[in-house]
């Protein structure tokens, strides 16, 4: 009995101990969306300041910073560069060590520091003021070497970081990110950043696979599993079979798609599958996807309608097929 009492007992510090650390999980999270909501409401016209020097650069965004920061700029850097906005982050450290010569005139600093009184990002600011390079600080500490230095400066709201001892910047890093994530994308609309423009931007990987046109990826001419609507369904069963895609496109007399028949259809009509054709087993008024249409968009209709395969139509007459995507052509995409 004392053993089933010290088993109970363990068992209960266990569910205690998990609930604890959720508990303290999801602490951390609210306070960092608190920050972030607080970091929402003190954007003013400085934010558009910023935008604005930022659009104006004829060379590339100069990103810097020193430790979280430094972490946190080269993510701001690559969120530049990927949206369309030239930029690279360079580390504060080795500027003082020659690096400055990859910052130029026509360029801007985007100098990240909560204290504002980094060491190494003085190199930066006293290079800038030399070479006519305007400089954006986002910070903490308005009063600070740095940000008053600067010719536009983006001040994060006073709140306490998540870590316990209010001492690892985890709050701070967060609304650090946030506002240059913020830049990145208010950029990225005011240059009419376009998903064809993405798309170069990204060529390989999810986002890359995402924006691929379905043109890219469909089967067509000979490959399309199509049978007529008068086709006896031992014949369609053998088209299905040889294409292996699990689905025939129906056509009329004119060629237009007018229905499909899935593995699911013969299920439905095992029965009759003998004496029928085609337009007796087909689903009428197929989900197809236009050939211009991205993979993103095609993977979004067949979740939506839990099929795995979608006919391809001309991009001026949604009725005549001119391909076939399966859902393993945009995964096999991905993984390119």
């Amino acid at each position: 009995m004392l053993a089933m009492d010290r088993a109970h007992a363990a068992s209960n510090d266990v569910a205690t101990r998990g609930q604890e650390i959720l508990a303290f999980g999801r602490g951390v999270i609210e306070d960092e969306a608190e920050a972030l909501e607080s970091l929402s409401h003190a954007l003013d016209d400085s934010f558009v300041a910023a935008v604005d020097a930022l659009m104006a650069t004829r060379g590339r965004i100069v990103v810097s910073g020193i430790g979280k920061s430094g972490h946190v700029g080269r993510k701001i850097a690559a969120s530049f560069a990927s949206t369309g906005t030239p930029a690279f982050f360079v580390h504060a450290a080795e500027a003082g060590h020659g690096d400055l010569g990859m910052v130029m005139r026509g360029d801007t600093l985007l100098l990240l520091s909560l204290s504002g009184e980094t060491r190494e990002l003085k190199h930066l600011v006293a290079y800038a003021a030399e070479n006519g390079i305007t400089v954006v600080g986002i910070g903490s500490k308005p009063k600070s070497t740095i940000m008053r230095l600067t010719d536009v400066r983006l001040v994060l709201p006073s709140v306490r970081e998540a870590c316990p001892e209010n001492i690892s910047p985890t709050t701070s890093a967060i609304m650090m990110l946030a506002v240059g994530d913020a830049l990145a994308i208010a950029m990225m609309n005011l240059r009419g950043v376009s998903r064809t423009k993405l798309n170069m931007l990204h060529p390989g990987g999810n986002i890359g696979q995402r924006l691929t046109r379905v043109s890219a990826l469909m089967h067509a001419q000979d490959e399309l599993p199509l049978v007529t609507h008068t086709t006896p369904m031992r014949d369609v069963i053998l088209k299905m079979t040889a294409h292996s895609f699990g689905i025939a496109g129906v056509v009329d007399d004119d060629g237009m798609l007018i229905g499909v028949i899935t593995d699911g259809d013969l299920r439905r009509h095992a029965d009759q599958l003998l004496e029928s054709t085609a337009a007796a087993v087909m689903t009428r008024d197929p989900a197809t996807t236009d050939v211009s249409s991205y993979a993103e968009d095609a993977l979004q209709t067949m979740e939506a309608g839990k099929i795995t395969s979608l006919f391809v139509t001309h991009a001026l007459n949604p009725r005549l097929p001119v391909g076939l995507i399966h859902v393993h052509d945009i995964l096999r995409a991905s993984r390119l």
